[in-house]
């Protein structure tokens, strides 16, 4: 399979488009922003006036998108169309039980599904380095491979419909909290007359190493808080992660503290930041340092 419909030209969803044209797939996106159908095709892709033109005839579906009402919107579209038999991959973070309900609508119409988020960001997307968790049979993973290859470094399959979402989830707590407690070591450091930038080098280093150490410390002391991953994205994510949390009947105490600071964020008029401004949150409770993009 490489004839390709791809819905969702966003911050993630175009470079991750791009790297299947350059990986020899024909690719013809949609998006509701032209500016992003104009710079796919200025990449390579076929550009198309609608989600029904992108999909005609495509072998792949993919579809990348924010939250649930826009897959549970443009899925509709899709099934109207789509022909049996066709591949339907959905990249977007959603809830688990949305993953299962447009899995259960593509049985109905003989269109195998597969929910497969991602990790990485902006910078993953680019570099076609993208941690992908995939939910759905073996042998719809099997078949898109040549798709996880193209646009990511591992994909796994975690389990049936919906089992990706949950992995996701757990995903964006632990980053969540990471960011947190990352944020929390710069505030403790600073205050406290240290070299921060000295400190964290050594951090990066030792047990406390993590991507997001490795990736945004330099960044995070500079207050450069440009988004690769926006404050108002991760917000949803947290409110899945919650809901999960309910759903499997599982205390996550820590869980609820992240979620708070990411909803303070936004309360604060940062929700277009990147996740890392949990640093500003926590410097504006302790009285110190401004809100800086």
């Amino acid at each position: 399979m490489r004839t390709a419909g791809f819905i969702g030209l966003g911050i993630m969803g175009l470079p991750m488009a791009s790297n299947l044209v350059k990986a020899g797939f024909e690719v013809t996106g949609f998006d509701l922003s032209a500016d992003s159908v104009a710079k796919f095709a200025a990449a390579g892709g076929k550009p198309a006036g609608s989600v029904a033109e992108a999909i005609d005839g495509a072998e792949l579906v993919i579809t990348m998108l924010p939250a649930d009402p826009h897959v549970e919107a443009v899925t509709a579209t899709i099934f109207e169309t789509i022909k049996p038999g066709t591949l339907l991959i959905d990249f977007s973070t959603i809830k688990p039980q949305t993953s299962q309900q447009v899995a259960k609508k593509g049985a109905e119409k003989n269109v195998r599904v597969l929910d497969a988020p991602v990790s990485g960001g902006e910078a993953g997307a680019i570099n076609a380095v993208l941690s992908i968790m995939v939910g759905g049979e073996q042998a719809d993973f099997d078949a898109a491979k040549p798709v996880f290859d193209a646009v990511g470094k591992v994909a796994a399959l975690v389990g049936p419909s919906g089992a990706g979402q949950f992995v996701k989830a757990a995903n964006q707590l632990v980053v969540g909290g990471t960011y947190a407690l990352v944020a929390e070591a710069i505030l403790l450091m600073e205050a406290s007359g240290v070299d921060a930038k000295a400190g964290l080098d050594v951090l990066a280093g030792g047990l406390a190493a993590s991507r997001i150490l490795e990736l945004k410390r330099e960044s995070m002391l500079a207050r450069n808080f440009k988004p690769g991953f926006r404050i108002d994205l991760h917000h949803k994510d947290m409110g899945i992660v919650l809901d999960a949390a309910r759903q499997a009947e599982v205390s996550l105490p820590f869980g609820g503290q992240v979620a708070a600071y990411i909803q303070a964020a936004r309360a604060q008029g940062m929700g277009d930041l990147d996740h890392s401004a949990l640093l500003a949150v926590l410097e504006k409770q302790s009285g110190r340092g401004e809100n800086r993009s």
